[in-house]
């Protein structure tokens, strides 16, 4: 019986042992040396990125002038509200919340970034504008007469004579592919070259003329 109390006596003071909490250390203060060479939360703003009016999309180089019906994408650096997708109207101008209108028209889009950035300081601190030609409208070309799919088309590049017409989906049955005319418009004047469509699918490619912006092709 003095066998069994013993070793009752030895597991509750086991359990109170185990049961009983452990205190932690106290933390030690650190001393003034210490915090004065602890590190200091990092308050560096992130550089805003470039501007990407640096990398302009394939259809508009640096040098495009902007025109009506273009779709441009400004940017303003974390500002939400700022960032959005615009068209030029008609007038040339584009519209922007606080600076409301701005003409955008024959401008480059480096020209116009530098605008509404300018014109935004008024409301924000060293604001950071980016403009991005996503879509080039407002050059355009006609291909009238006996083809298939007739009328205005973007003059996104460099566009020859032959190119416009596959655009246009090539001729109709009763088209008479050697009296195409080129009219294109110079200053006051019209300038009219008749253009025979054997002749641009000959070696030389006699007659198949880079497109100007305005430029007509009349098939008859």
């Amino acid at each position: 019986m003095k066998t069994l109390w013993a070793v009752a006596c030895a597991a509750v003071a086991t359990a109170g042992m185990l049961a009983s909490p452990v205190l932690a250390e106290e933390p030690k203060p650190l001393s003034s040396a210490a915090v004065a060479s602890a590190p200091a939360p990092s308050t560096t703003v992130p550089p805003a990125p470039a501007s990407a009016v640096s990398l302009p999309v394939s259809q508009a180089g640096p040098q495009y002038r902007l025109g009506p019906e273009d779709i441009l994408h400004v940017s303003v650096w974390e500002n939400k509200e700022l960032t959005l997708d615009v068209m030029v109207r008609p007038d040339g101008k584009i519209s922007l919340p606080l600076i409301q209108d701005v003409q955008a028209e024959g401008l480059t889009a480096v020209e116009l970034s530098s605008i509404i950035q300018q014109k935004l300081k008024v409301y924000i601190v060293e604001p950071q504008v980016s403009v991005i030609v996503t879509q080039v409208n407002s050059p355009k070309v006609y291909v009238l007469g006996s083809v298939a799919k007739p009328g205005p088309f973007p003059l996104r590049s460099d566009m020859s004579i032959l190119q416009a017409l596959s655009l246009a989906g090539g001729f109709t049955q009763f088209a008479s592919p050697r009296s195409i005319k080129l009219i294109r418009g110079t200053g006051t004047k019209q300038e009219v070259r008749k253009v025979n469509y054997y002749n641009l699918l000959d070696e030389g490619g006699e007659g198949n003329y880079l497109l100007k912006p305005g430029d007509t092709i009349v098939v008859p």
